[in-house]
């Protein structure tokens, strides 16, 4: 989920750390909103397309996403959407924190954000190394019916944040008593850490290297070798 960060009067409710004004060398730059950066051939039919967030024509799917009970370890959920409107943009700004949305064919279904966690308070609950990159997820949709949602999505997710390849490591930490986010990145491969404190929540941190991740990678590569 997104930090919180101190009160500051050039950032708005919810946002994260303050960051350099250039990004790191070697990182990806974020892309326009809206821009598409990734196609793979969804398992049993359709496309899955990632694209950067747009905090305007976006707006309706992330108020609707955050607002929603299932939703409440993102923590933006008492957000109005011009507050959330201007929450993103002020992400889209940073060279350090970007998001992303992820559809099935023309129906959103996930909300991905990666951060350095140097510049997020994520990277204070523990001795973060070169090539770390964060990683936050949110599922908002659901898919085709009968499709395997996470299956389809987390090849992808892995496959983009590994991209850079500065990044050799993803962290997470998603709240600790966020057992459905627990269940998907074991899904993944993640290898939980520690519990740490990261911000105002109790976290559970977890890794997934560039080598545990081949299969995965593998897999993507496949899914995308079919556009």
């Amino acid at each position: 989920r997104p930090r919180r960060a101190p009160p500051r009067p050039a950032a708005p409710r919810g946002a994260p750390l303050p960051a350099p004004a250039l990004p790191a060398p070697g990182r990806r730059p974020p892309g326009a909103p809206g821009e598409l950066l990734l196609t793979h051939h969804a398992p049993g039919g359709g496309r899955l397309t990632l694209r950067v967030l747009d905090p305007d024509a976006d707006l309706d799917v992330l108020h609707a996403w955050v607002t929603r009970p299932w939703a409440r370890f993102w923590g933006l959920g008492d957000l109005s959407r011009t507050e959330l409107r201007d929450l993103y943009a002020y992400v889209g700004s940073l060279p350090t924190h970007h998001a992303f949305l992820v559809r099935w064919d023309d129906a959103p279904v996930a909300l991905l954000q990666t951060y350095e966690p140097e510049h997020d308070p994520g990277g204070e609950a523990y001795a973060d190394a070169p090539g770390d990159g964060g990683l936050h997820f949110l599922l908002g949709g659901r898919g085709p019916r009968g499709a395997d949602l996470w299956a389809a999505v987390g090849p992808l997710v892995v496959a983009f944040c590994l991209a850079d390849p500065r990044v050799d490591r993803i962290v997470v930490e998603p709240d600790a008593a966020n057992e459905r986010a627990h269940a998907r990145m074991r899904a993944l491969g993640f290898q939980v850490a520690e519990r740490v404190r990261v911000g105002e929540k109790d976290a559970l941190l977890a890794f997934l290297s560039r080598d545990r991740a081949r299969d995965l990678l593998d897999q993507a590569e496949r899914a995308a070798a079919l556009e």
